[in-house]
């Protein structure tokens, strides 16, 4: 394997402050949908794509088959759910329990595959996710101590985490006869599309917010996207899909860090507890699960990468 023009650990640490910005500009847009802050987040990343995309990959659109523009428009439809579900939760509970929660997606993954290619549970898989859980109870019943509506937004998040999975799980398929740039521009721009439907229905405006909510907008395009999950997946070339999910289980406390600071956001002891057991049991359990399940779980983590949270 060739030598890397620099430190791939750069590229992770890079890739791990910036997807950790995600839900703090998602914060600061508060006078935006969710639905239309996820719109244009895809749909301007979309756009940056487009002429690299038809310059270079053009070639590959003939042969996508029918069965799989319809595997992508599905994938397009859970990733859309997905961002309208988490960035809807940030309306409810704050960074540090709802950024935990969505990242508790390896686990939706695991019980994917269980259902869809038959994979069997090991001990430390089971012990984890019950870890997993617990932490996430403890986070949920800290949130309903302060009021309902962060527990609301508790749910939203693990639903946003659930939903990314189905994107996960259908996405897996495509990418074997796609390439991640083909595959990635198609699905964000089925989900973008999804999107401007959905806000269509609900009658969101698309313009008429403040000028920073557009930079804002640019930004979740650029930032979390390009520098975050794009570094991803150049450092999986000379690091190994383990190394990778356990470096982004450091997205809650990135995005707790920057949530006190820019936003003034307190951590209580129950979000301190809950997302530690968290974090503890989702590192048990991507340890318990990859060389068990390497062949599919890989797949698996490699499409997570190309995700935006």
């Amino acid at each position: 394997m060739d030598k890397p023009p620099f430190n791939p650990y750069i590229a992770v640490f890079i890739g791990v402050i910036s997807v950790s910005t995600a839900a703090i500009f998602v914060k600061l847009a508060a006078e935006a949908p969710a639905s239309i802050i996820a719109n244009y987040r895809l749909l301007i990343a979309v756009l940056i794509m487009a002429p690299y995309i038809l310059w270079k990959y053009r070639h590959e659109f003939s042969k996508i088959s029918w069965m799989d523009w319809i595997l992508a428009c599905f994938a397009g439809i859970f990733l859309a759910l997905h961002f309208i579900l988490w960035f809807e939760s940030l309306n409810y509970t704050s960074v540090a329990s709802s950024v935990v929660l969505v990242t508790m997606q390896p686990i939706f993954a695991f019980l994917g595959t269980y259902l869809f290619f038959q994979e069997r549970f090991t001990a430390g898989a089971l012990l984890s996710m019950v870890i997993t859980l617990t932490g996430s109870v403890i986070i949920g019943w800290g949130d309903f101590q302060i009021s309902g509506m962060a527990l609301l937004g508790d749910i939203l998040a693990l639903l946003g985490g659930a939903m990314v999975t189905g994107y996960f799980l259908l996405g897996q398929n495509l990418r074997k006869r796609l390439s991640l740039m083909t595959y990635t521009f198609v699905v964000y721009a089925m989900a973008s599309a999804v999107l401007i439907i959905y806000n269509l229905i609900l009658q969101h405006p698309f313009t008429g917010y403040p000028s920073d909510h557009w930079w804002i907008f640019i930004a979740l395009a650029i930032i979390p996207t390009f520098f975050g999950h794009t570094m991803f997946n150049w450092a999986l070339r000379w690091l190994s899909t383990s190394t990778i999910s356990m470096s982004i289980l450091f997205e809650p406390l990135g995005a707790s860090i920057l949530a006190y600071i820019i936003l003034g956001e307190m951590i209580t002891w129950e979000q301190w507890l809950g997302g530690t057991i968290v974090i503890f049991g989702l590192m048990m359990f991507i340890f318990s699960t990859t060389k068990k399940v390497a062949p599919k779980l890989t797949r698996l983590s490699k499409t997570n990468q190309e995700t935006e949270k």
